[in-house]
């Protein structure tokens, strides 16, 4: 149980909120590469609470600025695009991918070039997506997870439709060991179901451990018959599953983007990327719980369509200060620490957790141990035909 301070601390994403500073010390995707092209250049994204302007200049750089003119603040989505970077559709001021405005044709001098700027933000092109880099510089180095950099096979984007809550609802899920044998007890496929839906395939597990890494929280978990399950929740917002990372930026205190990049070992190998945009879950698309109904066991998108169902019922942000947690939750009580411990060493003007400075190292997150997803054979739980 947390206090509503302590819940703000670990919710709040906009600047100057502790919880904010924190994630602006990560490279964040905040869009498809496929979205941003020479006919389409202009793209509205909001990110951690700010509204953006994602463009492509004629030039091929791509840019991220206040989406507000700093003129008189008419939208740059409706600008111009120029090879020199966008012209406000108002006035003709022309701002570049570093916020610096290079003209302003209806003035009569230079001053107003010499002294304004608008807020803009580093992009990089990378495994499909443009990344963002929010917080203070020098910028850390946008990581090369193991699994971003696999060569032998095919990566795929799934994206996800938008999830209606707080980002760190979903976190938290990633520290949650337990679930997977009590929610996804029913895969759309299975040929067996546990007789006791209360309790799943929960007596399968022997143990659920948690430990931290350099990057993260380590979730390990001992079946009966000695099958181990080690993978990682990368801090403080992706999960490593299997051959997948389920990345996440949040949108704001209440929305969260959300994108699953599979990769799938092949011969011949394929360096393209592969994007499949699914479905609302639930209906009306916009709703929230209780006004909207949740789909049931989608074709596409399960396992995480039933997450999501969790994760939006808590409320656009979790009160927890009404929860009663447990022992099966101590990966979720670490997180939760973890995230304190971090937040002060930013204040402390430390890199936190998983900040990465070597640009040519290749970060190990356990791509070729982790099983998640998978039911051991041999279940102790009871099982029936479907």
């Amino acid at each position: 149980m947390l206090t509503e301070e302590q819940n703000r601390i670990l919710t709040q994403v906009g600047p100057d909120t502790p919880g904010g500073e924190l994630l602006r010390r990560y490279w964040h995707p905040v869009a498809l590469a496929q979205e941003l092209t020479p006919e389409e250049p202009t793209k509205l994204v909001r990110v951690m609470g700010e509204n953006l302007l994602l463009f492509l200049d004629k030039s091929g750089r791509a840019g991220l600025i206040a989406d507000r003119c700093p003129h008189r603040g008419a939208s740059l989505y409706y600008g111009r695009v120029e090879k020199r970077g966008i012209s406000c559709a108002y006035h003709g001021w022309l701002i570049d991918c570093f916020g610096t405005v290079l003209a302003t044709p209806a003035e009569q001098n230079d001053h107003l070039q010499q002294t304004v700027t608008t807020t803009a933000y580093p992009v990089q092109k990378f495994m499909g997506f443009y990344w963002t880099y929010m917080g203070p510089k020098p910028a850390p180095v946008l990581p090369k997870y193991d699994i971003f950099m696999r060569r032998d096979g095919r990566h795929r984007i799934t994206a996800y439709p938008r999830l209606d809550c707080n980002w760190f609802v979903a976190a938290e899920n990633s520290v949650d060991s337990t679930h997977l044998q009590l929610l996804h007890q029913e895969p759309p496929t299975a040929k067996y179901k546990p007789a006791d839906s209360t309790r799943g395939y929960i007596d399968d597990i022997v143990s659920s451990e948690y430990y931290k890494t350099e990057y993260g929280i380590m979730k390990r978990r001992t079946y009966h018959g000695g099958t181990v399950d080690e993978h990682p929740m990368i801090f403080p917002l992706w999960l490593r599953t299997r051959s997948s990372i389920w990345m996440r930026t949040p949108i704001d205190d209440e929305h969260t983007n959300h994108w699953v990049l599979d990769f799938k070992q092949m011969n011949p190998p394929s360096a393209e990327i592969e994007v499949e945009y699914l479905a609302p879950f639930k209906y009306p698309p916009d709703a929230v719980h209780p006004f909207a109904k949740f789909a049931k066991l989608p074709k596409h998108g399960w396992p995480l369509s039933e997450d999501v169902v969790m994760w939006e019922t808590q409320g656009v942000i979790a009160d927890r200060t009404k929860e009663h947690l447990g022992a099966s939750d101590k990966g979720v009580a670490l997180l939760r620490r973890t995230m304190f411990e971090e937040i002060e060493k930013v204040q402390r003007g430390e890199d936190p957790m998983g900040v990465f400075r070597d640009s040519d190292r290749i970060i190990d997150t356990n791509f070729e141990k982790s099983i998640a997803m998978t039911y051991p054979t041999g279940h102790v739980a009871k099982t029936v035909p479907v």
